[in-house]
């Protein structure tokens, strides 16, 4: 049998026979490190740890500490539990069942069965025995119509339509126990490495997320090598859920969803409208320091716009349906950027006058489906702190860098301690389908993008097959205090669009030379950064941001007329603040500002107003002590001044 040569991440490269496995290679570094490897790299796909490799590879061994180690044992996991739902349900009719960001889920039809969650504890201790069984998931290559065979005579009509979308070649099926499941792979070597199960949840879920389909029953879970890691992870569920953007919106009276208005198109309440206000104004402040030029678009636009910016084939199922006006097609716009090329293209320019940065706090919309529509996290109406730079290739570097360096700037002001740039590129295969077909402005686009990561010290992971379709793009994942995940935005490459719209500028040669677009959003949408933000501060935002700064709180009613001279005066020093009228005992006045989250109370009784003076509290510390109105005033302009200098 002839070698192969395997390399590993550290460099080094070593000899084995052909048909070797991941595992086996982890076996000859150490059977610590075997144990542990759930999945690998191969090639830069992920493969079961148990496929033989017929070739000179480079390989790496994936565990619970890597995203994709954590993606394969979950979607084993999904086996698993369909596994043991047949055992209790034979006869069920099972749909997808994918991992997803944390844990899985599985589409199962049971027909004239109710499945509900008093059904998931019977079926979460089955999943506990099966894996304690340890049976290997074995991978097997049959040809197509041996697939439709095997789910025809199971009458499964869900994978038989899968299989039939399927090209003709081999097919790949997954058996562990005595389950066999339609499944691209790749899995666990064996059930044993799932120790701790927890089903969540039951939900409705459309077939292929398409309303006109039959409503199925999606099953939720997570599943871990260690019991303490579901400890853990139960506990911040249990956190997530007094974090929830959608009660503390509704407590902290931020906004709301009426029928009447439409699914995922929010209304937003004062407290609400002035978050937006706030952070418009911190982004405004942030932009013109860095050169930015602010300007408008309408929120509605001609087919022909989106036809000629690709957009149109692409985003279509996406977009809100056309509308026919006066003989022409009209769509309400998903997207900023097609505007702001019109607007760049109408003057002429030169070199000198790039890079050319415009910004627009444009609203834009897009009909999400109604299944997929959560809160402010997924909406129909978006307002997007949007930009597009147009440079040259000599004046990239500088102005991608710029772009990430804001993104840090605003992590710091929020207490953002953990964050990612997902760096998406394109698929080769799929040039000219789900991308533009220019292969050598990929590879250089995405080479330069590549070195200003490396060059930054960014912390960046590399993902293929994600970019969008007019060049690469960065993802920015950022995560809660609690550790829960966020797409904020993206930061994306275009070099595409300018050639659609024939973008010209004149260079020093006296030449029309196109421009490279950086589309960036570091605030993405109001929406979902408001929702990002509640969580993340539990509704107890800073200083700066609150909507009510202080809340004044007279020990008795008699006081009330002798807080208003001193609401009065701080509204002259523009501190937000309202009194507590109320005939309540001051205990009880200080407990509902704490629960609406007010950042600082003041007591006032007889004593304050003889003195000229405010008792300070604040949200969570207690006593600050006694300040006179001027003194007071300095110390909240000092601590809003102290969160936002970063």
């Amino acid at each position: 049998m002839s070698n192969i040569n395997i390399s590993l991440p550290d460099g080094s490269v070593k000899q084995f026979e052909a048909g070797t496995t991941a595992m086996d290679v982890a076996l000859s570094i150490s059977e610590g490190l075997a144990r542990n490897v759930l999945s690998a790299k191969v090639n830069g796909q992920v493969w079961d740890a148990s496929r033989p490799i017929n070739h000179d590879a480079q390989l790496q061994l994936l565990t619970w500490n890597d995203e994709e180690g954590k993606s394969t044992m979950w979607h084993s996991s999904a086996h698993l539990m369909a596994e043991a739902l047949e055992f209790f349900y034979p006869g069920i009719k099972l749909a997808i069942g994918p991992p997803i960001e944390n844990g899985f889920y599985y589409d199962i039809d049971f027909e004239d069965y109710n499945f509900s969650d008093e059904d998931l504890q019977k079926v979460e201790k089955k999943m506990v025995e099966l894996a304690r069984e340890k049976n290997q998931f074995v991978r097997q290559e049959i040809s197509k119509a041996d697939a439709l065979a095997y789910f025809q005579e199971r009458k499964d009509p869900y994978k038989l339509e899968l299989i039939n979308d399927l090209e003709d070649g081999s097919i790949t099926f997954y058996t562990q126990g005595n389950f066999t499941d339609l499944c691209r792979g790749p899995h666990i070597p064996h059930t044993g490495y799932i120790k701790a199960v927890k089903l969540l949840s039951v939900a409705g879920a459309y077939w292929r997320g398409d309303e006109k389909n039959k409503m199925l029953t999606r099953i939720y879970g997570i599943t871990f090598p260690k019991q303490k890691e579901l400890e853990d992870y139960l506990e911040m569920l249990e956190e997530a859920k007094k974090r929830d953007h959608r009660k503390l919106g509704k407590e902290l009276e931020l906004f709301t969803f009426d029928d009447d208005i439409g699914p995922g198109l929010p209304l937003w309440l004062p407290n609400g409208a002035f978050l937006i206000e706030q952070l418009e104004e911190l982004a405004k402040k942030t932009e013109k320091k860095a050169g930015y030029k602010r300007v408008r678009s309408p929120h509605i636009a001609k087919e022909s716009l989106y036809l000629t910016s690709g957009h149109l084939p692409y985003y279509k199922d996406s977009m809100f349906p056309p509308m026919e006006l006066d003989g022409s097609t009209y769509y309400l716009k998903a997207m900023n950027c097609p505007h702001h090329h019109k607007i760049f293209d109408a003057t002429p320019k030169s070199y000198k006058d790039l890079p050319l940065r415009l910004a627009e706090y444009g609203t834009c919309y897009r009909y999400e489906k109604s299944g997929e529509l959560f809160g402010l996290m997924r909406v129909r109406s978006l307002q997007m702190n949007d930009a597009h730079i147009y440079c040259t290739k000599d004046q990239f570097e500088a102005e991608f860098r710029a772009v990430n360096e804001m993104y840090i700037k605003y992590f710091k002001i929020f207490g953002v301690d953990k964050y990612i740039m997902r760096f998406s590129t394109h698929d080769p295969a799929k040039l000219g389908k789900k991308y533009v077909d220019k292969p050598e402005l990929w590879k250089e686009t995405e080479d330069m993008v590549r070195e200003v990561l490396i060059n930054s010290g960014i912390p960046y992971k590399e993902v293929a097959d994600e970019a969008a379709f007019y060049g690469p793009k960065i993802d920015v994942q950022i995560y809660s205090v609690i550790g829960k995940e966020f797409t904020l935005a993206t930061n994306q490459v275009d070099f595409a669009q300018p050639l659609s719209f024939n973008l010209t500028f004149t260079n020093a040669k006296n030449e029309q030379e196109h421009p490279i677009v950086i589309h960036r959003a570091p605030l993405g949408t109001h929406e979902r950064f408001i929702g990002f933000l509640i969580e993340h501060y539990a509704g107890k935002f800073p200083l700066w941001l609150a909507p009510e700064q202080v809340r004044i709180l007279p020990i008795s009613e008699k006081f009330n007329e002798g807080c208003k001279n001193i609401l009065q005066s701080l509204e002259n020093y523009d501190i937000r603040a309202s009194i507590d009228e109320r005939g309540e005992k001051v205990g009880k006045k200080i407990r509902d500002a704490e629960i609406a989250k007010v950042p600082i109370m003041l007591v006032i009784g007889e004593k304050e107003l003889e003195e000229g003076k405010v008792s300070v509290r604040k949200q969570g510390e207690g006593d600050q002590g006694t300040m006179s109105i001027e003194e007071f005033a300095q110390f909240v302009t000092n601590e809003v001044k102290s969160q936002l200098e970063v």
